[in-house]
């Protein structure tokens, strides 16, 4: 099975992406991580066969790596390498590993079976500074590509402007590729967003305002509002999370303002969503 990891366009030099600038993989900024929660092979090959040249990182969420079948879970890893993609289980899982004191074991066991990226999170196993480094460092020992994770799963666990800033920065220091905003995989009532869903600005501006490279963070953004938010916003090469593994292609459309929530700003640049008015 093959299929094209480069952007083939069947309709280039007839029709032109709107909102331009949109850049080509490999990028370091407009990444797509896509959220797995249980995808079989078929439907993975699925997903690339359409998406493989939009798709930056994949993610076997939380704990749903332990419960595939071993040849099953290796052929998937298999076909997202051959595609370019890097794949790594979720944080939950690490954070299960660490609370065990399987730290090292997890990580070789997941190198044994092919995954080529690990996210270190602390949403809800506490995570020391020093366990967190040593976490991090392990990981790039074995040639595994770190995303860290900042916040708390549990929205009454609000942690401060101070604290975010410390952890992205000192993520960064000791070699994350990116820090990922904690979202979920609901985009409620976490992070930046509020019950309902909506993205809580003065909360986005904050992270923002202590982090000295915007490109290394990673918005966990399930809600096609969410995105639509943040494109707009920070362009079609902000970096965004937990995007559903059908609405790749979507995403792609949304990112270049072929898709009516991104393309009417392009057409009226005086237009505001009814939520902004």
């Amino acid at each position: 099975m093959s299929w094209s990891t480069e952007p083939l366009y069947p309709f280039a030099g007839v029709i032109s992406p709107p909102l331009d600038g949109r850049r080509a993989k490999p990028r370091r900024s407009g990444v797509t991580m896509i959220l797995d929660k249980g995808l079989g092979v078929n439907a993975t090959a699925d997903v690339l066969s359409t998406g493989a040249a939009y798709i930056d990182y994949w993610k076997l969420t939380f704990g749903t790596s332990y419960f595939y079948p071993e040849l099953v879970l290796r052929e998937k890893i298999g076909l997202l390498t051959k595609a370019g993609i890097p794949i790594y289980p979720g944080g939950t899982f690490l954070e299960v590993a660490v609370w065990e004191n399987a730290l090292e074991p997890f990580l070789d066991r997941c190198v044994a079976l092919g995954f080529t990226a690990m996210e270190i999170s602390d949403g809800t196993v506490p995570l020391s500074a020093t366990t967190r480094r040593q976490a991090i460092s392990l990981a790039l020992e074995r040639g595994l590509t770190v995303l860290t994770e900042v916040g708390k799963k549990d929205p009454r666990e609000k942690q401060s402007y101070q604290l975010i800033h410390e952890e992205i920065e000192a993520d960064v220091a000791a070699g994350a590729a990116y820090v990922t905003i904690e979202g979920r995989e609901s985009g409620t009532s976490v992070g930046i967003y509020n019950d309902q869903g909506g993205i809580q600005e003065d909360v986005v501006a904050g992270i923002l305002d202590g982090v000295h490279d915007p490109e290394v963070v990673l918005w966990e953004a399930p809600q096609r509002s969410q995105q639509d938010w943040l494109i707009r916003h920070f362009g079609p090469n902000v970096n965004l999370a937990n995007i559903p593994p059908g609405e790749a292609v979507a995403l792609e459309a949304l990112r270049g303002g072929l898709r009516a929530d991104t393309l009417r700003p392009c057409v009226d640049p005086s237009w505001s969503s009814p939520k902004e008015r």
